[in-house]
């Protein structure tokens, strides 16, 4: 029977450190976890790997073998990642990712346009929905998710940045509505509310204690897109609490100006996340790499 390859990196650091507690303590997990995993290993293999004695554990001729074997295999692997890091080899094949509709098209798609152009035998195949999408059952390679991730033992997460979302208007509605000095004040303003899943989205703000303070808009024009709220705020008709990579621009030439600046200090963060897996294919994980450099200058 063949050996757990699971069980590799557990056998070498007991073999490396000398005992079971220190190679628990090196790959943080449980005593009891790493004796198991040795104890399978052997009876898998047929062999005894380690002499054990009450203090001690020392290999046996047989463990001497299989541990050489064992440490060239691994820094073969690790020659492997190494040129993967480097670039020399190509991704090849479809990577399929799904992504938020706004923010896919503003700050994923230009990104990710730009990289699969670099890789001859990569295709891109990209969905965008707002519907949190089931990745292993909808075969997707990767997903960008913006917000808290719920946990689960079946994905794997990495953070590549975070955004903020601000409250504005347009001058032309400031100087007819004058320009709130309090999130209280908003109460008195024409407010442009965001609706998803049916419900009016609250706006997260903070106060300068430090604490968050839930504002609900009041349902004067209500849209479920924020795309059409900006051009509603840039046609002076309330005012918004919008991404700011949407409208960063807007608010670099004049043509919305941020409101209550204090208040806009609430960050949300972005993940790639993945179908979890002993062996992460290269055209995900260069994916990921690219956006963890390249997406926090676009969130800025």
């Amino acid at each position: 029977m063949r050996s757990d390859l699971n069980a590799i990196p557990v056998f070498l650091a007991v073999a490396e450190t000398g005992n079971f507690t220190a190679a628990a303590q090196k790959l943080h997990l449980t005593r009891s976890a790493v004796s198991k995993t040795i104890a399978r290993l052997e009876a898998q293999l047929g062999v005894v790997l380690f002499l054990r004695t009450t203090r001690s554990q020392s290999l046996s001729d047989e463990g001497a073998v299989f541990y050489e074997h064992c440490r060239q295999a691994m820094a073969q692997i690790n020659t492997a990642e190494t040129l993967l890091d480097s670039g020399k080899l190509q991704a090849q094949g479809r990577l399929r990712i799904s992504v938020p509709v706004l923010f896919g098209q503003h700050c994923i798609a230009p990104l990710l346009t730009d990289f699969v152009l670099a890789q001859p035998q990569l295709m891109l195949d990209m969905a965008f929905s707002d519907r949190v999408m089931d990745l292993v059952e909808e075969g997707f390679d990767l997903a960008i998710r913006v917000g808290t991730l719920p946990d689960s033992s079946s994905l794997t997460a990495r953070k590549l940045g975070v955004h903020r979302m601000l409250l504005c208007a347009s001058p032309a509605y400031l100087a007819r509505a004058g320009q709130p000095e309090t999130i209280a004040a908003l109460e008195e303003h024409a407010t442009l509310a965001y609706r998803q899943a049916g419900l009016v989205q609250k706006w997260s703000l903070d106060e300068a204690q430090g604490q968050p303070v839930f504002f609900r808009p009041q349902e004067k024009i209500v849209m479920d897109d924020f795309q059409a709220l900006a051009n509603a705020a840039l046609a002076g008709q309330g005012i918004s609490w919008l991404p700011h990579y949407l409208i960063g621009e807007k608010l670099n030439n004049g043509e919305l100006v941020e409101i209550l600046p204090q208040a806009n200090t609430m960050q949300f963060p972005v993940h790639a996340i993945w179908p979890h897996t002993t062996h992460v294919p290269l055209k995900t994980r260069l994916a990921v790499d690219l956006l963890a450099k390249a997406l926090p200058a676009r969130l800025q």
